[in-house]
């Protein structure tokens, strides 16, 4: 995954002004959306957007992907359509099987996979559905849906999924692929900058959106900053430098730095190969 994969943003499959919008905005994935943002009366326009719309987003820096409806509705449609235009990623939705996966993977040959989890059924079998084929690269958890499937009430804060979503990161992890975050889909970019932030703390490295505007603020969140990179380097060099003196452990600006803490700076400094580093704000 040499690519940034920071944001990765749902657009209406059919809806070319939509479409050439998300092309500004910086968002790393662009997820041409087959599902709920496409009436099934616009879905054959959408398919036949399919070639032409993958060459443009590629050529604005993003990766194409495209999102396919379950193989049990019109999935196979969608497919037959869409994989000659060879996406980057194809993702599924309302994923709740192992075997959903194998299918896929049967018929999008030398593709990446992203299953998304979308159902209290879905979330328990996360870490089959992850191993069901070695091309599933990352999956995604919803939130209107799994909000929805569990009978809660949706809110700014995201309260009501927070087990959902810390589940969702220990299985993606068990597993061994990415996890990327349910979208924030109310409109504000701070309160979508706030969430990105609440999933940085949980673990997670990646986070689907819905609105372009929210591109920028979320990348941010993501993006490792030069302090915060600087620090992680300072860490790792007076960790390697203390064993081999053959001691256990470093000081670095007053904290004690044992192997967790040296792995973690290790994970970071990988991170931030993939990422462009960001500089803090000043004021003034």
């Amino acid at each position: 995954m040499s690519h940034p994969r920071r944001t990765w943003l749902f657009v209406p499959g059919a809806d070319e002004k939509a479409q050439a919008a998300a092309a500004r905005s910086g968002a790393d994935v662009l997820i041409q959306e087959l599902e709920d943002f496409t009436p099934p009366a616009l879905r054959p326009k959408a398919r036949a957007l399919a070639a032409q719309l993958y060459e443009r987003w590629r050529a604005a820096g993003a990766l194409a992907a495209v999102r396919v409806n379950p193989l049990e509705t019109c999935g196979h449609e969608d497919l037959e359509a869409v994989l000659g235009a060879k996406p980057d990623i194809v993702l599924m939705s309302k994923v709740a099987r192992p075997e959903q996966v194998q299918a896929l993977a049967a018929i999008a040959h030398g593709v990446e996979l992203v299953p998304n989890i979308e159902t209290a059924a879905g979330l328990v079998r996360a870490c089959e559905i992850a191993r069901a084929s070695p091309r599933v690269s990352a999956m995604l958890v919803a939130s209107e849906d799994m909000v929805a499937d569990l009978g809660a009430e949706r809110s700014r804060g995201g309260e009501e999924l927070a087990y959902v979503r810390a589940r969702f990161l220990v299985e993606c992890r068990a597993a061994g692929v990415e996890a990327i975050d349910c979208p924030y889909t109310f409109g504000d970019a701070k309160g979508a900058a706030a969430d990105a932030r609440r999933a940085k703390r949980l673990g997670y490295r990646m986070k689907s959106i819905v609105h372009p505007v929210h591109a920028a603020p979320v990348n941010r969140v993501f993006s490792v900053e030069a302090r915060e990179l600087d620090r992680s380097r300072r860490i790792v060099r007076a960790f390697d430098e203390a064993r081999a003196q053959g001691k256990e452990r470093a000081h670095v600006d007053g904290r004690l730095v044992e192997v967790p803490v040296y792995a973690a700076a290790k994970r970071l400094i990988e991170s931030a190969a993939r990422t462009p580093a960001r500089r803090r704000r000043t004021r003034g």
